[in-house]
């Protein structure tokens, strides 16, 4: 009789796309939302939790891979109900928030969430499948004041995290004028705003790989496609010379504008130089404005586009934020295709090296825009909105090559057991420390080896033990050894730094709290 198979074990690891986070990094994190929850504060937006799994109907068609348009989430069909899925942004589900709870909520309705979201994508390298994102967006006002107000928040987050300024950029453009561009070149009809909707992806795509491909391949995803390095050809939006000449000259405004840097600027904008590092920063956004209206023409899109660029960095600088924080920036495209206005991205322009030892710029950390038809699907009517979200797992791992987040945070202080039947008074010391704030955990393992006890100190990273034996219980003292003293010492101390610096001290028990909290310090 043949004998039965035993049912495998599961095998002891995520899925494929998805990590486990331990305490430093979680730690870490809640640091960094807490930090930009008060920013979003301090600017008025609530916070608000909507559900991590929310209606396919309801996420829509506007998912984040444009490649796969009906891909891209998690889903599972209730059992004769509704496909469900899990929360892909936190964009959309506000939207349906917003629909759902409009008649008691107020106008304009500012709100910030953060939390995880789930993509079905395929993995790669730093690209997870799970990941946390941080909005904030402004719903219910077609005031490019709002838009103004988020680009000048973004910068205000990213330096209260820890980025310095001259570290980051925050790039805007219009899709307005992107679709005046389109239509000088011949491929935006706005009778027709279908028509030609193929071209337009693959020319926003090629635009979004400026950086990286430079105008001669940009050039070539324009015209008959790009064939790679490696052998990989990528079919191109087969527009002819000339179209493509209209795209890579609007591409070009910034290199025209730093050569050129003086065309004709309206009167009223000399209230708004400012000298700071030693160049004039506010007319540099109204330079790039001016050169787009020569390149979008009688296109009404283009030209109110433009406009509303003007204005959000007439605003901005008002605020003191010039361009060499807030920078219009013809480029930045962004991927989703809800976009109808403003769009932004916020950047990290310092160096950092690649796998391969390369230096490159940290690049994108956060974006957004205007997208006044996401609502649409819910009530019928347009309800303009704006917003912008944050990449927090990219900003800590910008923090960590910039240096300024520290590998592991500090651990506990332990209390080590001399004496089984004196668990209670190992005890009555930690609850002693913990009413003092300080953070203090009881040695729960075996305690016949004292050495496995400070091992276990030293792998929790603890700053110091408390020992305490009977001998020290009679006296009314305890024994606090410095352990991060006592790593140091152990590297490359001489005798007489020993004998300078113990890395152990004897401590009246009514003294240790203060002790402690100067040995913390």
């Amino acid at each position: 009789m043949a004998k039965p198979k035993k049912t495998p074990r599961p095998k002891a690891a995520p899925p494929r796309g998805f990590r486990d986070y331990f305490g430093a990094e979680v730690a870490q994190r809640k640091a960094m939302l807490d930090a930009i929850a008060e920013v979003y504060h301090l600017y008025g937006f609530e916070a608000l939790e909507s559900s991590a799994v929310e209606t396919v109907e309801a996420l829509g068609k506007f998912l984040p891979d444009v490649d796969r348009p009906n891909e891209g989430v998690f889903a599972w069909q209730e059992e004769e109900s509704d496909w469900l899925a899990l929360r892909y942004d936190l964009t959309a589900p506000l939207a349906r928030v917003y629909a759902e709870h409009r008649n008691t909520l107020p106008t304009p309705y500012r709100r910030y969430a953060m939390g995880p979201v789930w993509r079905n994508e395929k993995p790669g390298p730093g690209r997870f499948r799970q990941f946390y994102q941080c909005d904030a967006d402004t719903v219910g006002t077609a005031s490019v004041a709002a838009d103004a107000e988020i680009c000048a928040m973004l910068a205000d987050v990213l330096e209260r995290v820890g980025i310095a300024r001259g570290d980051y950029i925050v790039r805007v453009n219009n899709r307005k004028v992107l679709n005046g561009v389109m239509e000088v070149a011949g491929v935006f009809d706005p009778s027709e705003p279908d028509r030609f909707a193929r071209e337009r992806g693959i020319v926003l795509r090629a635009i979004d790989k400026l950086d990286r491909l430079g105008k001669d391949g940009v050039g070539q995803l324009l015209t008959k496609g790009r064939l790679d390095e490696s052998g990989d050809f990528t079919e191109g939006a087969g527009l002819t010379q000339h179209q493509a000449a209209t795209i890579l000259t609007f591409l070009s405004t910034n290199d025209a504008v730093d050569r050129s840097p003086n065309p004709q600027i309206p009167a009223d904008w000399d209230f708004f130089e400012h000298e700071e590092e030693g160049w004039r920063i506010a007319p540099r956004n109204l330079n790039v404005c001016a050169y787009l209206r020569r390149i979008v023409g009688m296109s009404k899109s283009g030209n109110e586009g433009i406009d509303e660029l003007e204005q959000l960095a007439r605003l901005v600088a008002a605020q003191g934020y010039y361009a060499n924080r807030i920078v219009i920036d013809p480029s930045v495209v962004r991927g989703l295709g809800y976009y109808t206005g403003p769009v932004y991205e916020a950047e990290l322009t310092f160096e950092i090296t690649d796998e391969k030892g390369r230096p490159r710029q940290f690049g994108s950390v956060a974006g957004g825009g205007r997208y006044d038809d996401l609502v649409t699907r819910f009530t019928g009517q347009q309800v303009p909105a704006t917003g912008v979200s944050v990449g927090v797992d990219r900003l800590l791992a910008a923090l960590t090559a910039k240096g300024k987040l520290q590998a592991e945070a500090p651990g506990p202080v332990v209390v080590t057991v001399m004496d089984r039947d004196r668990m209670a008074d190992y005890q009555a010391i930690c609850a002693t420390l913990r009413q003092a704030g300080i953070r203090a955990e009881v040695y729960l393992g075996n305690p016949r080896n004292f050495g496995n006890q400070l091992k276990y100190a030293d792998n929790r990273k603890s700053p110091a033990a408390i020992i305490q034996g009977s001998d020290e219980a009679a006296r009314g003292v305890v024994q606090v050894k410095d352990l991060i003293l006592g790593a140091r010492l152990a590297q490359d101390a001489t005798v007489e730094e020993w004998k300078e610096n113990p890395s152990q001290t004897e401590v009246p028990l009514a003294d240790l709290v203060p002790h402690l909290k100067r040995l913390l310090a």
